[in-house]
Protein backbone atom coordinates (compact mmCIF):
# COMPACT_ATOMS: atom_id res chain seq x y z
CA UNK A 1 0.00 0.00 0.00
CA UNK A 2 2.82 2.39 0.88
CA UNK A 3 4.53 1.49 -2.41
CA UNK A 4 1.43 2.40 -4.41
CA UNK A 5 1.13 5.67 -2.53
CA UNK A 6 4.78 6.57 -3.32
CA UNK A 7 4.28 5.86 -7.03
CA UNK A 8 1.19 8.06 -7.07
CA UNK A 9 3.13 10.91 -5.45
CA UNK A 10 5.90 10.51 -8.04
CA UNK A 11 3.49 10.80 -11.01
CA UNK A 12 1.77 13.77 -9.41
CA UNK A 13 5.13 15.52 -9.05
CA UNK A 14 6.02 14.82 -12.66
CA UNK A 15 2.67 16.16 -13.86
CA UNK A 16 3.09 19.30 -11.76
CA UNK A 17 6.59 19.80 -13.15
CA UNK A 18 5.28 19.40 -16.73
CA UNK A 19 2.94 22.29 -16.14
CA UNK A 20 5.60 24.62 -14.77
CA UNK A 21 5.74 28.01 -16.53
CA UNK A 22 8.83 28.45 -18.74
CA UNK A 23 11.63 30.55 -17.29
CA UNK A 24 13.20 33.39 -19.27
CA UNK A 25 16.69 34.86 -18.75
CA UNK A 26 18.52 37.47 -20.84
CA UNK A 27 21.96 39.06 -21.03
CA UNK A 28 24.33 40.86 -23.41
CA UNK A 29 27.77 39.57 -24.37
CA UNK A 30 29.83 41.67 -23.68
CA UNK A 31 28.00 44.26 -21.57
CA UNK A 32 30.40 47.11 -22.46
CA UNK A 33 31.69 47.96 -25.93
CA UNK A 34 33.24 50.78 -27.93
CA UNK A 35 31.23 52.73 -30.52
CA UNK A 36 30.67 50.65 -33.64
CA UNK A 37 31.55 47.33 -31.98
CA UNK A 38 29.20 44.37 -32.14
CA UNK A 39 27.61 42.54 -29.24
CA UNK A 40 25.13 39.69 -28.72
CA UNK A 41 21.74 39.99 -27.03
CA UNK A 42 20.99 36.47 -25.71
CA UNK A 43 17.62 35.13 -24.50
CA UNK A 44 17.45 31.68 -22.83
CA UNK A 45 14.17 29.83 -22.24
CA UNK A 46 13.65 26.63 -20.26
CA UNK A 47 10.29 24.97 -21.02
CA UNK A 48 8.35 21.77 -21.23
CA UNK A 49 8.38 19.77 -24.47
CA UNK A 50 4.71 20.50 -25.26
CA UNK A 51 4.89 24.20 -24.42
CA UNK A 52 5.27 26.70 -27.28
CA UNK A 53 7.26 29.94 -27.09
CA UNK A 54 7.75 32.70 -29.67
CA UNK A 55 10.84 34.91 -29.47
CA UNK A 56 10.39 38.68 -30.02
CA UNK A 57 11.27 40.75 -33.06
CA UNK A 58 14.21 43.07 -32.39
CA UNK A 59 13.32 46.68 -31.46
CA UNK A 60 15.78 49.12 -33.18
CA UNK A 61 15.70 51.61 -30.25
CA UNK A 62 15.29 54.78 -32.35
CA UNK A 63 18.16 53.82 -34.66
CA UNK A 64 20.82 53.97 -31.95
CA UNK A 65 21.21 50.19 -32.01
CA UNK A 66 21.14 48.26 -35.28
CA UNK A 67 20.46 44.60 -35.96
CA UNK A 68 23.42 42.97 -37.73
CA UNK A 69 22.30 39.32 -37.75
CA UNK A 70 19.18 37.50 -36.55
CA UNK A 71 20.51 34.08 -35.53
CA UNK A 72 18.23 31.00 -35.54
CA UNK A 73 16.92 29.45 -32.33
CA UNK A 74 19.32 26.87 -30.90
CA UNK A 75 18.51 23.91 -28.60
CA UNK A 76 21.16 23.84 -25.88
CA UNK A 77 20.11 20.76 -23.90
CA UNK A 78 17.26 18.33 -23.32
CA UNK A 79 16.52 16.61 -20.00
CA UNK A 80 13.52 14.34 -20.34
CA UNK A 81 10.62 16.65 -21.18
CA UNK A 82 12.57 19.80 -20.36
CA UNK A 83 14.21 21.84 -23.16
CA UNK A 84 16.59 24.76 -23.00
CA UNK A 85 16.41 27.09 -26.00
CA UNK A 86 18.59 30.04 -26.89
CA UNK A 87 17.92 32.97 -29.22
CA UNK A 88 20.82 35.23 -30.18
CA UNK A 89 20.62 38.71 -31.81
CA UNK A 90 23.87 40.18 -33.14
CA UNK A 91 23.71 43.98 -32.73
CA UNK A 92 25.86 47.10 -33.08
CA UNK A 93 25.69 50.46 -31.25
CA UNK A 94 26.84 53.78 -32.69
CA UNK A 95 26.00 56.29 -29.94
CA UNK A 96 27.86 56.68 -26.67
CA UNK A 97 25.93 56.08 -23.45
CA UNK A 98 24.43 53.51 -21.13
CA UNK A 99 21.40 51.72 -22.50
CA UNK A 100 18.66 49.97 -20.57
CA UNK A 101 17.48 47.26 -22.96
CA UNK A 102 14.72 46.31 -20.53
CA UNK A 103 13.46 42.86 -19.68
CA UNK A 104 13.33 40.22 -22.41
CA UNK A 105 9.79 39.28 -23.45
CA UNK A 106 8.73 35.90 -24.88
CA UNK A 107 5.25 34.89 -26.04
CA UNK A 108 4.09 31.68 -24.31
CA UNK A 109 1.28 29.29 -25.33
CA UNK A 110 0.18 26.05 -23.62
CA UNK A 111 -3.26 24.47 -24.14
CA UNK A 112 -5.69 27.33 -23.36
CA UNK A 113 -2.96 29.62 -22.01
CA UNK A 114 -1.54 32.57 -24.01
CA UNK A 115 0.73 34.86 -22.07
CA UNK A 116 3.82 37.06 -22.30
CA UNK A 117 6.76 35.97 -20.12
CA UNK A 118 9.49 38.37 -19.05
CA UNK A 119 12.97 37.95 -17.65
CA UNK A 120 13.39 38.91 -14.00
CA UNK A 121 16.17 41.47 -14.50
CA UNK A 122 16.66 44.25 -17.03
CA UNK A 123 19.61 44.14 -19.40
CA UNK A 124 22.07 47.01 -19.54
CA UNK A 125 24.70 47.92 -22.14
CA UNK A 126 27.44 50.53 -21.86
CA UNK A 127 28.85 52.10 -25.04
CA UNK A 128 32.10 54.06 -24.65
CA UNK A 129 34.02 56.23 -27.09
CA UNK A 130 37.60 57.31 -27.55
CA UNK A 131 38.66 60.24 -25.45
CA UNK A 132 40.74 62.81 -27.32
CA UNK A 133 42.86 65.23 -25.34
CA UNK A 134 43.11 68.19 -27.71
CA UNK A 135 45.14 70.22 -25.14
CA UNK A 136 48.16 67.90 -25.31
CA UNK A 137 48.07 67.38 -29.09
CA UNK A 138 49.36 70.00 -31.56
CA UNK A 139 47.60 70.67 -34.85
CA UNK A 140 49.87 70.93 -37.86
CA UNK A 141 49.27 72.35 -41.34
CA UNK A 142 49.15 70.06 -44.35
CA UNK A 143 52.52 69.31 -45.84
CA UNK A 144 53.25 70.95 -49.15
CA UNK A 145 53.50 68.82 -52.27
CA UNK A 146 56.97 67.48 -52.86
CA UNK A 147 58.24 67.37 -56.44
CA UNK A 148 60.79 64.68 -57.13
CA UNK A 149 63.46 65.25 -59.80
CA UNK A 150 62.76 63.81 -63.25
CA UNK A 151 64.83 60.75 -64.11
CA UNK A 152 65.04 59.58 -67.70
CA UNK A 153 65.64 55.96 -66.77
CA UNK A 154 62.15 55.81 -65.31
CA UNK A 155 60.62 56.36 -68.78
CA UNK A 156 63.42 55.11 -71.00
CA UNK A 157 61.70 51.77 -71.58
CA UNK A 158 58.54 53.46 -72.85
CA UNK A 159 60.54 55.80 -75.09
CA UNK A 160 62.43 52.90 -76.71
CA UNK A 161 59.21 51.04 -77.54
CA UNK A 162 57.57 54.21 -78.88
CA UNK A 163 60.55 54.85 -81.18
CA UNK A 164 60.47 51.24 -82.37
CA UNK A 165 56.77 51.34 -83.25
CA UNK A 166 57.19 54.73 -84.95
CA UNK A 167 59.98 53.36 -87.17
CA UNK A 168 57.84 50.31 -88.02
CA UNK A 169 54.92 52.58 -88.92
CA UNK A 170 57.13 54.75 -91.16
CA UNK A 171 58.54 51.68 -92.90
CA UNK A 172 55.04 50.29 -93.52
CA UNK A 173 53.89 53.67 -94.89
CA UNK A 174 56.87 53.87 -97.24
CA UNK A 175 56.26 50.32 -98.52
CA UNK A 176 52.59 51.10 -99.11
CA UNK A 177 53.47 54.28 -100.99
CA UNK A 178 55.85 52.37 -103.30
CA UNK A 179 53.19 49.73 -103.90
CA UNK A 180 50.53 52.31 -104.81
CA UNK A 181 52.96 54.27 -106.99
CA UNK A 182 53.71 51.15 -109.01
CA UNK A 183 50.02 51.05 -109.91
CA UNK A 184 49.70 54.74 -110.57
CA UNK A 185 47.82 55.52 -107.36
CA UNK A 186 48.39 57.54 -104.21
CA UNK A 187 47.30 57.50 -100.59
CA UNK A 188 44.19 59.52 -101.48
CA UNK A 189 42.93 56.67 -103.66
CA UNK A 190 42.61 54.46 -100.58
CA UNK A 191 39.82 56.62 -99.20
CA UNK A 192 37.87 57.16 -102.41
CA UNK A 193 34.55 55.31 -102.54
CA UNK A 194 34.36 52.49 -105.03
CA UNK A 195 32.74 53.57 -108.31
CA UNK A 196 29.19 52.29 -108.79
CA UNK A 197 28.77 49.17 -110.85
CA UNK A 198 27.45 49.59 -114.39
CA UNK A 199 23.69 48.94 -114.52
CA UNK A 200 24.02 45.71 -116.49
CA UNK A 201 26.67 44.30 -114.11
CA UNK A 202 24.54 45.10 -111.07
CA UNK A 203 21.50 43.54 -112.76
CA UNK A 204 23.35 40.31 -113.67
CA UNK A 205 24.65 39.95 -110.10
CA UNK A 206 21.16 40.53 -108.68
CA UNK A 207 19.63 37.96 -111.07
CA UNK A 208 22.17 35.32 -110.08
CA UNK A 209 21.58 35.99 -106.39
CA UNK A 210 17.80 35.69 -106.91
CA UNK A 211 18.23 32.44 -108.83
CA UNK A 212 20.36 30.97 -106.03
CA UNK A 213 17.61 31.62 -103.46
CA UNK A 214 15.45 28.89 -105.08
CA UNK A 215 12.22 30.73 -104.30
CA UNK A 216 9.91 29.11 -106.84
CA UNK A 217 11.32 25.69 -105.94
CA UNK A 218 9.86 26.32 -102.45
CA UNK A 219 6.45 27.48 -103.81
CA UNK A 220 7.26 31.17 -103.27
CA UNK A 221 6.34 32.16 -106.81
CA UNK A 222 5.06 35.66 -105.97
CA UNK A 223 8.27 36.61 -104.18
CA UNK A 224 10.31 35.16 -107.07
CA UNK A 225 8.52 37.16 -109.76
CA UNK A 226 8.47 40.32 -107.64
CA UNK A 227 12.24 40.09 -107.32
CA UNK A 228 12.64 39.34 -111.02
CA UNK A 229 10.63 42.37 -112.17
CA UNK A 230 12.20 44.68 -109.57
CA UNK A 231 15.65 43.83 -110.95
CA UNK A 232 14.50 44.58 -114.50
CA UNK A 233 12.78 47.82 -113.44
CA UNK A 234 15.95 48.99 -111.67
CA UNK A 235 18.07 48.15 -114.71
CA UNK A 236 15.70 49.91 -117.11
CA UNK A 237 15.59 53.03 -114.89
CA UNK A 238 19.40 53.20 -114.75
CA UNK A 239 19.94 52.26 -118.42
CA UNK A 240 17.39 54.54 -120.08
CA UNK A 241 16.76 57.08 -117.33
CA UNK A 242 13.02 56.96 -116.65
CA UNK A 243 11.08 55.97 -113.52
CA UNK A 244 10.35 52.35 -114.28
CA UNK A 245 9.95 51.53 -110.55
CA UNK A 246 6.73 53.59 -110.37
CA UNK A 247 5.25 52.39 -113.69
CA UNK A 248 2.86 49.56 -114.44
CA UNK A 249 3.84 46.81 -116.82
CA UNK A 250 1.86 48.37 -119.68
CA UNK A 251 3.46 51.77 -119.08
CA UNK A 252 6.94 50.23 -119.20
CA UNK A 253 6.17 48.40 -122.45
CA UNK A 254 4.74 51.57 -124.00
CA UNK A 255 7.68 53.71 -122.87
CA UNK A 256 10.18 51.22 -124.28
CA UNK A 257 8.60 51.26 -127.77
CA UNK A 258 10.69 54.18 -129.15
CA UNK A 259 13.91 52.56 -127.92
CA UNK A 260 16.00 50.57 -130.37
CA UNK A 261 15.89 47.03 -128.99
CA UNK A 262 16.39 43.64 -130.58
CA UNK A 263 13.02 42.06 -131.34
CA UNK A 264 13.79 39.11 -129.07
CA UNK A 265 14.68 41.42 -126.16
CA UNK A 266 11.44 43.36 -126.57
CA UNK A 267 9.42 40.12 -126.67
CA UNK A 268 11.28 38.71 -123.64
CA UNK A 269 10.57 41.82 -121.57
CA UNK A 270 6.87 41.76 -122.46
CA UNK A 271 6.59 38.03 -121.63
CA UNK A 272 8.29 38.43 -118.24
CA UNK A 273 6.09 41.38 -117.22
CA UNK A 274 2.89 39.55 -118.29
CA UNK A 275 3.82 36.36 -116.46
CA UNK A 276 4.71 38.35 -113.34
CA UNK A 277 1.34 40.15 -113.36
CA UNK A 278 -0.49 36.81 -113.57
CA UNK A 279 1.44 35.45 -110.60
CA UNK A 280 1.20 38.58 -108.43
CA UNK A 281 -2.39 39.57 -109.14
CA UNK A 282 -4.14 36.44 -110.46
CA UNK A 283 -2.30 34.00 -108.14
CA UNK A 284 -1.13 31.90 -111.05
CA UNK A 285 1.35 29.08 -110.42
CA UNK A 286 3.69 28.63 -113.41
CA UNK A 287 5.37 25.36 -114.24
CA UNK A 288 9.03 24.83 -113.42
CA UNK A 289 10.03 25.19 -117.08
CA UNK A 290 8.33 28.59 -117.32
CA UNK A 291 9.99 29.87 -114.13
CA UNK A 292 13.40 28.90 -115.44
CA UNK A 293 12.63 30.30 -118.89
CA UNK A 294 11.64 33.69 -117.46
CA UNK A 295 14.92 33.84 -115.57
CA UNK A 296 16.85 33.14 -118.80
CA UNK A 297 14.81 35.76 -120.66
CA UNK A 298 15.63 38.39 -118.03
CA UNK A 299 19.32 37.43 -118.12
CA UNK A 300 19.56 37.70 -121.92
CA UNK A 301 17.48 40.89 -121.99
CA UNK A 302 20.14 42.57 -119.86
CA UNK A 303 22.99 41.10 -121.94
CA UNK A 304 21.39 42.09 -125.26
CA UNK A 305 20.58 45.67 -124.24
CA UNK A 306 23.71 46.75 -122.34
CA UNK A 307 25.69 49.66 -123.88
CA UNK A 308 27.93 48.64 -126.75
CA UNK A 309 31.00 50.41 -125.34
CA UNK A 310 30.83 48.33 -122.16
CA UNK A 311 30.78 44.98 -123.92
CA UNK A 312 33.79 42.82 -123.13
CA UNK A 313 35.80 41.47 -126.10
CA UNK A 314 35.77 37.99 -124.62
CA UNK A 315 33.17 35.39 -125.45
CA UNK A 316 29.71 36.27 -124.06
CA UNK A 317 29.18 34.74 -120.62
CA UNK A 318 26.28 32.33 -120.34
CA UNK A 319 23.85 32.49 -117.40
CA UNK A 320 24.49 30.24 -114.42
CA UNK A 321 21.93 27.57 -113.77
CA UNK A 322 21.46 25.35 -110.78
Amino acid sequence: MKRLFAIALLFAGLAARAQETPTVTARVEPDSIMIGDRFDYVIDVEKDLVQVVEFPVFDPRDGKIELVENCPVDTLERDGRRLKLRKRYRLAAFDEGKYNLGAAQVLYADKNILDTLRSTDSVYLEVATFQIDSTSQSIYDLKAQKNLPFRFREVSGYVKWDVFFLLMLLAAGYALKRYLASRGKGFGDLFKPAPPLPPHVAAIQALEALHNQKLWQNNRHKQYYSGLTDILRTYIAARWGFGAMEMTSDEIIETMRPEELPDKARMDLTAILRDADLVKFAKATPEAEQNEADYLKAYYFVEETKPVEEEAPAEEESPKQN
